[in-house]
């Protein structure tokens, strides 16, 4: 069990570092420099596949967590 952990951390550290940075899209808040930032933008192709991921692996980490703390 705790190699699974083991990959499923690996892959997603991978898939966090593979997804577009919206931190510096926020950052134009305090410059003024971002026309585009409340304008309704929706994940698409590869950038969605890549959320769900995140979010399937990510949720996958805190079960598998959860039982080999409660083991």
């Amino acid at each position: 069990m705790e190699v699974v952990l083991l990959i499923i951390s690996v892959l997603l550290i991978a898939i966090v570092l593979l997804q577009s940075n919206k931190a510096t899209d926020s950052a134009g808040i305090i410059t003024g420099g971002n026309q585009e930032l409340f304008q309704n933008m929706k994940e698409r192709g590869f950038e969605l596949f890549i959320s769900r991921l995140t979010l399937v692996l990510g949720i996958a980490f805190f079960v598998i967590s959860l039982i080999l703390f409660l083991i």
